[in-house]
């Protein structure tokens, strides 16, 4: 087990999650291959995990998140739209200063949590 805590963001619009953490990696990832099936490839998500997951989205926002091209000679792709960079963009800062501002509170939980599994302990 990881000593690693961290807060985890997720903003909800009624019972959907619009964006939180694994949805904000898919649209980074996304963004860096330009394809929905590389992005879940690299997620180790199928393809259909990482459809829904982008409709979504899409259809949590005034506007689309990600675009789509259907394949033909060149093949399809995809790729985040201004609206989908401006939410990846506002999401990373938001989680930035949740960090900082529960640093302390994380600072205090890690001292009162086992953070070792029982055999870890044992040696």
């Amino acid at each position: 087990m990881t000593d690693h805590l961290q807060p985890r963001l997720r903003i909800l619009l009624a019972e959907a999650i619009a964006v939180g953490p694994g949805k904000a990696e898919l649209l980074r990832h996304i963004r860096e291959k330009g394809s929905i099936s590389a992005a879940a490839r690299t997620m180790n998500m199928s393809y259909r995990r990482a459809w829904l997951l982008v409709d979504t989205m899409n259809h949590c926002f005034l506007a689309p998140l990600v675009g789509t091209a259907t394949g033909g000679s060149h093949g399809g792709g995809a790729h985040l739209t201004e609206m989908g960079e401006e939410i990846l963009k506002r999401y990373e800062a938001m989680e930035s200063k949740a960090n900082a501002a529960l640093a302390p509170d994380i600072a205090e939980f890690r001292k009162l949590m086992q953070l070792h599994t029982p055999e870890e302990n044992a040696s």
